[in-house]
Formats: structure tokens, sequence, C-alpha cells
């Protein structure tokens, strides 16, 4: 299939904050390389007094600007979206998850068995009742949402029964947390945090290592091709915006984003607007609820969607769901999106 290249975009330039300088450090400490991290541009205060090593307690986190302090590692715990509980199976801490809420599918290998084994209570966001049930002393959640009177439970609430609540930064929302863009910085600080927490400091800095190196393997594709990040809808189209991680995946991989315009992870945009751009990939996102397949059929019998040129000529590339939140998985999927990227008009 021929795919018109109609725009160049230019490689993902990494923004760091101080937790990734503390990665960048303690990597390049531990794999004797230089470190690929620019200046330091931020002093967030929740990364100040981090470093690699063992954890020392009590440690306080402003986490989305709510301080939490850890009197020491977490040993019950409830996680709350995929993400969350796939950083804590890579740190190897799965083992202090009690219970787990809202997963999104499948955890890839090598957790795929033990993740399978974690008692779910609930398959969307749990009440304060199902949660206080697990006796926990952290609920880690993947969405600040998930923290609220009819949901999780409130955070000072939670505090007061004396449980600690974490989220995801990536997904913190308010002025002055909320990445915007999102990094790999913000992906590999998170590892770094959440390593402090549960004292597997050598386990983050390790998997960070990995994950630098993975990341410098990936090939972005040249043809300047633009792309629309479909996940979900069918009147109104729910879709990757710009400062995300559907953004980083398709920045990493050399695509550029038609709706960059959407300040936000994931949001609204007109079918109207998607025929304008017309964009030369689709990337499709694939749920249990929602499959790759019936986002296939929205756009083949939609009167102008069926005309765009990724339609007719079927440039569609799939990403799982868990895999389009900021996690352990971003750089696999970034991976993964370029190499299927390239093979696109290769027939």
């Amino acid at each position: 299939m021929p795919l018109t290249s109609r725009r160049r975009t230019a490689p993902a330039l990494l923004r760091t904050s101080a937790v990734v300088a503390l990665v960048a450090l303690g990597t390049a400490a531990c794999s004797g390389t230089e470190s690929r991290t620019p200046e330091v541009t931020s002093e967030p205060v929740e990364t100040a007094g981090l470093a690699l090593g063992s954890s020392t307690y009590p440690l306080t986190l402003d986490n989305c600007g709510t301080l939490v302090t850890f009197e020491a590692a977490p040993q019950r715990v409830v996680t709350i979206k995929s993400a969350t509980t796939e950083m804590l199976l890579a740190l190897g801490a799965g083992d202090t998850i009690v219970a787990t809420a809202y997963p999104d599918g499948p955890a890839p290998e090598p957790y795929t068995a033990e993740a399978a084994a974690i008692p779910v209570i609930s398959d969307r966001v749990p009440g304060q009742e199902a949660v206080l049930e697990q006796e926990p002393d952290l609920v880690y959640a993947g969405w600040e949402s998930n923290f609220a009177a009819d949901g999780a439970g409130e955070r000072a609430a939670l505090e007061a029964l004396d449980v600690r609540t974490f989220v995801a930064p990536s997904a913190c929302k308010g002025d002055g947390y909320r990445p915007a863009p999102l990094t790999f910085d913000d992906v590999f600080g998170e590892i770094v945090i959440v390593g402090q927490v549960f004292d597997r400091a050598e386990e983050a800095a390790a998997l960070v290592t990995e994950q630098q190196a993975a990341l410098e393997e990936i090939v972005p594709d040249d043809r300047g091709l633009t792309a629309l990040w479909f996940s979900s809808g069918s009147d109104t189209p729910y879709v990757g915006g710009g400062t995300g991680a559907p953004a980083l995946l398709m920045d990493t991989a050399g695509l550029t984003n038609i709706a960059a315009e959407i300040d936000d992870s994931w949001g609204p945009f007109g079918w109207e607007q998607v025929a304008a751009a017309d964009p030369d990939v689709i990337v499709l996102v694939d749920s249990p609820w929602n499959s790759a397949e019936k986002k296939i059929k929205v756009l083949e019998e939609g009167p102008l969607t069926s005309k765009l040129t990724a339609v007719q000529e079927q440039a569609y590339v799939v990403i799982d769901f868990p895999a389009t939140e900021a996690g352990v998985r971003t750089v696999d999927a970034a991976a993964q999106l370029a190499r299927d990227v390239a093979t696109l008009g290769q027939d």
C-alpha cells in the first residue's frame, strides 16, 4: 500500500526532571555508561531527597499535591488499573498486592501468571468498603479520579484510616504536577519513586537501565506520516491528545499526531476534523470492551471515515489498551508501534 509522505516530524526529545537526573546518575554508575539525560530543569518536592540505594524511612512524598509519608515499605497493597499492578510486578513487589481493581487486560509475559492470580475486587473503580475489606496499608491508583467519595474513597479519608494513597505521577492533573507533555523521563521517574517507596531501589535502577537501552534501539519512521490515535467512540471519536502516553508513543515511532492540539492525554475529536486531516495511519486501541475489529467496522461504515486514506489502504496498527497508559510497558509499546508502522506500505 503506498503511504503518502506528507509531513516530517522531528525525533522525540527527552525532557528531564530531578528524579530522572538521579536515575541517570544511578544507572550510569551501575552500567559504566555515560548518561543520556540533559540538564536538570526542575526540582519537584517529591524527588528532592531521593537517591538510588536502600530506602530510608520515614519517606515523605508530594504526590499530585498530596503529602504522603511512608513509615516503612508497604506490605498490603490494593492496585487500581493495570499499569500500577504491572509496575509492582516488574519491581519484584508483586507479593505485596493483596487485591486489584479496574484491570485493563491481561499482563504481558513474564508477569501473566502472577497477575492472573491476584484477586480482582472490581472490574471498574472499587468502592471504599471493598477496598477497606482488604486491610491495605496502601492504595496505588492509576488515575487521580479513582480516589473519590463514590470510588475508592477520598485520599484524606483513607489517610485518616491509616491507609496511604499514591497516584501514578504521570496521571497527576494539577498545575505543576501534570506532565505536559509526558516524556520518558517521567516514565522512568515513576519507576525510581515506586522503587524507593517499596525499598526496591536496585531493582528500579536495573529496570530503568534496561528500558533506556531498549529505547535507544527504537528506529522512528522517517516518512513524515500523520496518524490518528483512535481509542473509543463512534458518533464522536475519543482520541489520543497532545500531552500523554499516546502522544509520546506516536512521537517516538515517528508519527505526527493530527490531534496534538488537545491539551490532554485523550479527548474528543470530531470526524470532520479527522477527515480534514486525512491521516496516513490509524492507531487502533484494542480492549476487551472495545476491540480493534469494532473500531475498523466503525471506520469502514462511516460516510466520512470510509473515504479516509488510511481506511482505504487499511493502514492500521493495533496496540493493547493496557499499554496505552504510562508505565513499565511504555518503551515496549513504542518499540512495537515503530515496528508495525515500518511494515505499512511494504506490500
